[in-house]
């Protein structure tokens, strides 16, 4: 299965409505054979880092957002309510397996490169690259759901895509053109609005806008906490350090864009790059300051929303006890 690159937001809006129905990168495509293997735990992210610059660290809005496993949860239950909903319109599909094909990151903080690459021990090895098994959730989904069988589920006709334009895993590619309504009824059955992923998140409840709220404030803490004198200075004090190893880099971010400007992340200079980088950060203690920083502004934050944020959590929590009770 090739890594999809998607040019505009529409193609990733279709695909994250095919693959689960959930906004989330809990799985991507599966076969026979895997729906029918265990799912394996070992590398699914833990809820707060067990190595590196972050290790144990968690910030304030992390308690605001859904742990992988509980989504796993959410979208084990979405997948089979689906199922049986396609199942209604006499379609049998195999639809993605959650769980499977774990993100690198438990929530959407993503605190392990939150501040930029922290873990040595894997930048060793990978550089600013990740394991094999850690990509596998940004690919796309199988691509043998036919068109009726993506209007049934999300509501919408699917996608059109190219096939790969020079070498072999450079695409596919989506045409960029939109996806537009389904058809109004399949087997003289009127299709549910939002297809049957629209109709499986109704049944629990599930709502969408809650995870976008919070990782908007989440968006906001990270921004205004790099303009805090001690995150300047922190950031300043890590790029003169980075100069001394012969690096020229006016922040992490821009680190990380130099890892990939040559291939995936995991060259020898990328890697040489990365160590340099983690070493610079626990020299400045910069990862140590920002968090800090950004810790505050969050409980702020929290503070200022308690209202709405109260809401979410509560939401969050009947959506998932929902969940659970799906058989």
């Amino acid at each position: 299965m090739r890594v999809l690159k998607p040019t505009t937001i529409a193609a990733a809006v279709m695909l994250a409505a095919i693959s689960l129905g959930a906004c989330s990168s809990s799985g991507s495509g599966s076969s026979s054979a895997k729906d029918r293997a265990p799912v394996d735990r070992s590398n699914w992210p833990a809820e707060r880092p067990a190595s590196g610059l972050v290790k144990g660290l968690e910030l304030p809005l992390e308690a605001y957002m859904s742990s992988y496993a509980d989504q796993v949860t959410v979208d084990t239950a979405l997948r089979t309510l689906q199922t049986r909903c396609m199942a209604e319109y006499g379609l049998t599909v195999d639809l993605p397996r959650p769980g499977m094909n774990p993100p690198p990151h438990s929530n959407a903080i993503s605190i392990e490169a939150r501040y930029g690459i922290t873990d040595r021990t894997r930048a060793e090895k990978y550089g600013y690259g990740l394991p094999k098994e850690l990509t596998r959730s940004t690919e796309p989904v199988d691509k043998g759901l036919s068109g009726v069988e993506v209007e049934v589920l999300t509501g919408r006709t699917k996608p059109e895509f190219l096939p790969p334009k020079g070498a072999e895993g450079d695409g596919p590619y989506f045409t960029g053109a939109d996806s537009e309504p389904a058809r109004a009824e399949y087997q003289g059955k009127k299709l549910h609005e939002g297809g049957c992923a629209g109709w499986s998140k109704r049944q629990i409840k599930l709502n969408e806008s809650d995870a976008g709220y919070v990782s908007q404030l989440a968006s906001t803490s990270l921004s205004e906490s790099r303009s805090h004198k001690p995150v300047k200075k922190a950031i300043k004090d890590w790029s003169a350090c980075m100069k001394k190893q012969g690096r020229s880099a006016a922040d992490p971010y821009r680190a990380m864009e130099q890892g990939y400007a040559n291939g995936d992340g995991t060259t020898e200079d990328a890697i040489e790059l990365a160590l340099d980088d983690i070493d610079c950060k626990k020299q400045t203690r910069l990862v140590e300051v920002w968090f800090k920083e950004e810790s505050a502004v969050q409980k702020r934050l929290i503070e200022e929303n308690k209202d709405q944020l109260a809401a979410v959590k509560t939401r969050m929590s009947k959506a998932l006890a929902a969940a659970k009770a799906v058989k």
